[in-house]
């Protein structure tokens, strides 16, 4: 088991080197400004969403960001299970992010397309994710963004229904 040097203490990795965890520790990073774009976003929908769909809408986008702010921290969690801190700036978040801010004001129904457009790439950024860990058998952290792709992959269906 590797172990780390810190002011007096010795942290123990978990059994994995450095450079085993690396591309995991670059995926969570990234999950990790992924979602706390996504958190803001959901915030800002909570907040501003009008029209006949108001109270419906609402409350989900209040769920969603309840979901996303616990997923934030069990995150950055997992990073410090590897040792890493992870030091996150919102000037590095935004770098990092590969969801964005809307540029615009947006209509209810818009806000729910830009729900399932970042469903999208935190999909993709946990299959990411899935895909390091495996590789060097963390079967914790495949556990971990194997929980978060299932409940992404429902309510991906729920806000597809919603459109239709």
């Amino acid at each position: 088991m590797e172990t780390v040097k810190t002011k007096n203490k010795s942290f123990k990795k978990l059994g994995f080197t450095y450079l085993e965890t690396a591309e995991i520790v670059v995926t969570l990073n990234t999950l990790l400004a992924n979602y706390q774009v996504f958190y803001n976003k959901l915030r800002n929908f909570h907040w501003n969403v009008e029209g006949p769909d108001f109270f419906e809408l609402h409350e989900v986008f209040e769920d969603e960001y309840n979901v996303a702010k616990k997923n934030i921290d069990i995150v950055a969690e997992r990073i410090r299970a590897f040792g890493i801190k992870p030091h996150f700036t919102m000037t590095k978040t935004m770098e990092l992010s590969q969801i964005e801010e809307p540029s615009k004001e947006l209509s209810a129904l818009e806000m729910v397309r830009e729900v399932l457009k970042d469903f999208e790439i935190l999909h993709n950024n946990m299959l990411d994710g899935i895909n390091a860990s495996l590789e060097t058998g963390d079967v914790v952290t495949e556990q971990i963004l194997t929980d978060f792709l299932s409940y992404l992959e429902k309510r991906n269906w729920m806000f597809t229904s919603y459109l239709k």
